[in-house]
């Protein structure tokens, strides 16, 4: 039940938050073109990643994905909440992190070991949420997580 409201409540937020906080330009291209780059890539990964889980593309809200592709998290929402953690180690602070993140601390008081224990890694990790991931898609991506120390 409580998966059904969290994710209930994502969906109404998602719309105002894309156009309040994400005025980024979408990336402007396809799955098959994820799917053409270098199998070690981070792009093929995440084209494989919305294979997966037949997701879309979310125009102007790829880097999300990305998190996960990079993080090695599932899609659901105790992994959602498990990722936000990270970032919110990383150093992202953004309104969308602090709800989710309160969501957690509200909807699953059980698990806050496992909260502290994903902040710990996105603090451990170099600085990676706000890098462009565009201009990274044909990099390797254990090239990637080796680099940002990314576990």
């Amino acid at each position: 039940m409580k998966e059904i409201i969290i994710e209930t409540l994502y969906r109404i937020i998602k719309v105002p938050y894309q156009f309040m906080f994400k005025q980024t330009k979408p990336w402007n291209i396809t799955i098959q073109d994820f799917l053409k780059l270098p199998e070690e890539s981070l792009g093929f990964h995440y084209g494989c990643f919305l294979l997966k889980y037949n997701f879309n593309i979310q125009a102007s809200l790829e880097e999300h994905d990305v998190f996960h592709v990079l993080t090695n998290t599932g899609i659901s929402v105790k992994d959602e909440i498990d990722m936000q953690f990270i970032l919110l180690g990383n150093g992202k602070r953004s309104p969308f992190v602090f709800i989710v993140i309160s969501t957690g601390l509200l909807f699953y008081p059980f698990e806050y070991r496992s909260f502290i224990k994903n902040y710990k890694k996105g603090k451990q990790a170099h600085r990676f949420y706000d890098l462009d991931f565009y201009k990274m898609l044909s990099i390797p991506i254990q090239h990637i997580q080796q680099s940002f120390n990314i576990k």
